[in-house]
């Protein structure tokens, strides 16, 4: 096995210099440099960073806690904060809890045995907090994306919720939808919540009565919203809904296919908007109406906020940051009603 002192003997220079080279660290000359790293170069020589670790007291590991990685929202999340941690200098490990509180948790543990340096997660939902907490019982910084949780201080990347679907509602309002139903994941997650109180708020800023029959509950993965559809199809015909807001890409990709297989006319029969965009892939994608979140920022914001805490650039008072969507208006929602 090669070692600095093979690769100091080789270019002529101390163990210290090559320690120095390889850690970028002190004041060294680049001619010296060029030398050191041509030889390492040269004899293939790879760092120990368990003995580096051991010295330092840091991996140059983060970790990525997502909800679901096949959600196109967290795959472009993943792809900003593997790029971020790279150009700093980090690795990035990637982790998928599947909404679940208990494979959160088994993450958890194995983070902290491998003494991951830090954490950028989306919490499963509200009972994340003791996984949460958990880090921090073993001093690892930690960052929440997407979803907050309630008297847990700590730097957060969030989507402006309220205002992303107030907008989405008023369009709705602006095409002459009174009957607008809303599909919403679990009201354990932020998410859910916020997106519900700002349907609620809009609907009450524009004169429209909250009818709770319009109000239905899915699962933000794996949505299945037929039993959803048929409870709305099945209401007297004066409070049927003539639009649905779902709360995210998967709930409104779900209701698009389940109006088709129903042979129900999108925008005519009933109008859809989405919160988050929607793949390339699919079908849905060129007609629906939705909320596009800068998935990608949401990684690489997290990772740098992260990383400024373990290294300990930070400002001691917890940092917010809220990111606009764009919206995107299709046919899904462009019809006016009497």
């Amino acid at each position: 096995m090669v070692t600095i002192y093979d690769i100091a003997k080789k270019a002529n220079v101390s163990a210290m210099t090559v320690s120095r080279v390889i850690n970028k660290s002190g004041k060294i000359s680049d001619e010296t440099k060029k030398k050191v790293e041509a030889v390492i170069k040269e004899l293939n020589y790879i760092p120990n960073n368990s003995a580096r670790n051991l010295i330092t007291n840091k991996t140059k590991i983060l970790s990525l806690m997502v909800t679901d990685i096949t959600n196109p929202f967290f795959t472009n999340v993943a792809r900003g904060a593997e790029d971020k941690a790279m150009q700093m200098g980090y690795q990035l490990l990637l982790c998928n809890s599947d909404e679940n509180v208990e494979k959160e948790a088994k993450y958890m543990e194995m983070l902290i045995s491998t003494r991951t340096d830090g954490v950028l997660i989306a919490p499963a939902n509200d009972s994340s907090k003791r996984n949460i907490r958990n880090l921090s019982k073993h001093g690892i910084p930690f960052v929440l994306i997407d979803r907050n949780i309630q008297d847990l201080e700590c730097d957060q990347v969030l989507s402006d919720n309220e205002t992303t679907t107030r907008k989405l509602m008023e369009h709705l309002i602006s095409q002459g939808h009174k009957n607008i139903a809303i599909i919403n994941g679990p009201l354990e997650v932020s998410t859910a919540r916020e997106r519900y109180q700002a349907y609620i708020d809009t609907l009450k800023i524009h004169g429209i009565p909250l009818n709770r029959n319009l109000v239905m509950e899915s699962e933000f993965r794996d949505s299945d919203v037929s039993s959803a559809i048929h409870h709305l199809l099945e209401l007297p015909e004066s409070e049927r809904p003539t639009a649905i807001f779902a709360t995210n890409n998967f709930i409104g990709m779900s209701t698009m296919k389940t109006l088709k297989k129903l042979k129900i006319k999108v925008p005519e029969g009933i109008a859809i908007v989405s919160y988050d965009g929607i793949p390339n892939y699919t079908e849905s994608e060129s007609i629906l109406t939705v909320a596009e979140q800068p998935a990608y920022n949401f990684g690489y914001l997290g990772i740098q906020l992260l990383i400024e805490r373990i290294e300990g650039t930070a400002p001691e008072k917890a940092r917010k940051i809220v990111l606009p969507a764009d919206i995107h208006i299709r046919a899904s929602s462009i019809h006016k009603i009497e």
